[in-house]
């Protein structure tokens, strides 16, 4: 039953936030995508960047590329600087806020170097203050670039285990497509996607193009290619409803997959 904003607004004042009744008024309207044409792409930190110039160079060619016919948001991983950073940090018992700060300026930095590496194309990168004129640069040149670290801070939910911050980079790009509306989620990583074990370690790794989230957690590999607290966004989510992970390292994977071919691993809520 749709509710008139008066009515809501009653609802709001009378009722604590989490009634039922102003839950299933709030649902009423009609989803609203702010950027339904628009791409959301994670540049993995530790897979991609951080290998320098013989991974990075050739998937700038490619975002040059696509940006032709697709709207980009590329977002930057952390990577080793950021592990290097989680260690030092969690050694001197500092918190998971302290550690999600930190892992951040690596993100930031990464988003800056491929924001270099793209300027002479018209791609800027920008911070967090920034990202209300993505509109903008999606009118204007197809494409921007942002740090992947979700703005948590202090402010970050602790783990249940350890200081490690859960919400990173994987999850910050993906609130970015879900909270965007976006119309795709790709992770660029250096493997052809998740396997039922660790490839790189394992012999007998088995590749898995497609599973749900359920699946993912009943074989236990809820964590081993995405950020755990991602499958539960996903689970979760109004607009994004599957996620691909593509080997950055293989020209024209990326091209492949915002063309819409099943090119590494898809990942469903349901």
């Amino acid at each position: 039953m749709a509710h008139t904003p008066a009515e809501l607004e009653a609802l709001l004042m009378q009722r604590s936030m989490s009634d039922p009744e102003l839950l299933a008024a709030t649902e009423a309207a009609t989803d609203y995508r702010i950027l339904p044409d628009a791409t959301v792409i994670k540049i993995g930190g530790q897979s991609m960047i951080d290998r320098g110039r013989a991974a990075v160079y050739p998937l700038v060619e490619e975002i040059v590329s696509a940006r032709k016919d697709h709207k980009l948001l590329i977002g930057t991983g952390a990577g080793t600087r950021a592990r290097h950073l989680y260690s030092i940090a969690a050694g001197l018992n500092l918190p998971a806020g302290v550690l999600s700060q930190l892992g951040a300026s690596v993100a930031s930095q990464n988003a800056e170097m491929l924001g270099q590496l793209l300027a002479k194309h018209g791609i800027s990168s920008v911070g967090d203050a920034g990202l209300s004129a993505v509109p903008l640069y999606l009118k204007e040149v197809n494409a921007v670039v942002f740090s992947g670290m979700p703005p948590y801070g202090l402010w970050m939910r602790p783990s249940p285990d350890g200081v490690i911050p859960p919400y990173r980079t994987d999850a910050g790009c993906y609130l970015m497509a879900e909270q965007f509306g976006c119309k795709a989620m790709i992770y660029v990583k250096d493997e052809n996607g998740l396997y039922t074990e660790n490839p790189k370690t394992s012999k007998n790794a088995t590749f898995i193009p497609k599973i749900s989230v359920d699946e993912m957690k009943a074989k236990g590999l809820h964590d081993s290619i995405l950020e755990f607290p991602v499958l539960d966004l996903l689970k979760s989510a109004r607009h994004v409803r599957e996620v691909q992970v593509v080997n950055g390292l293989v020209p024209g994977n990326l091209t492949r997959a915002l063309a819409g071919e099943h090119v590494g691993t898809i990942i469903t809520a349901n």
